[in-house]
């Protein structure tokens, strides 16, 4: 018999499109109701400039802490599921703008790497709109290199991160 082992789940969280704080809302109630998982904190809102093409919205950003027994492949399989829902569509260049972006930041303490995912994810220390909202909801939290978040918060500015309004 397989051992049920419940493990931390950090997911970004971005919208620019359809109206972002409604995307973000809907995309948390249908993460709060996923099987064998539990919401347990999400951070602030914040606004970021999108990184790639700038002819388009801010984005609005988020971190959630979940706990999950999931396996890693059944939890992707699920939050693209909610992606699709929500109006999610096949980008045709990178970094365009989306209704719902979410993404695996951290599975537990696990390194994954597959064609279908890689965690931790793969520019997570390099994005201010991820590391600051990290923050609030892990400021402990060491890394599965050993490295401490503050310690990566210390080698990246905050650029023209700021607080979203809720609404």
């Amino acid at each position: 018999m397989r051992k049920c082992v419940i493990e931390n789940v950090w997911l970004a969280i971005g919208s620019n499109l359809g109206d972002p704080t409604k995307q973000v809302k809907a995309a948390l109630m249908a993460i709060g109701s996923l099987p064998n998982t539990r919401l347990l904190v999400c951070s602030s809102y914040y606004r970021s400039l999108p990184l790639g093409p700038q002819d388009q919205p801010d984005f609005l950003n988020a971190v959630l802490l979940l706990e999950t027994s999931l396996t890693p492949d059944k939890f992707l399989d699920y939050i693209q599921a909610i992606e699709r829902c929500q109006g999610r569509k096949k980008h045709v260049y990178r970094f365009g703008p989306r209704t719902l972006d979410l993404d695996i930041l951290l599975f537990g303490k696990r390194i994954i790497t597959t064609p279908r995912l890689i965690v931790p994810h793969y520019d997570m220390y390099n994005r201010e709109f991820v590391l600051y909202p990290l923050l609030e909801v892990a400021p402990n939290l060491i890394f599965p290199d050993g490295t401490l978040l503050i310690q990566r918060l210390s080698r990246i500015s905050r650029k023209n991160l700021t607080y979203w309004v809720k609404e």
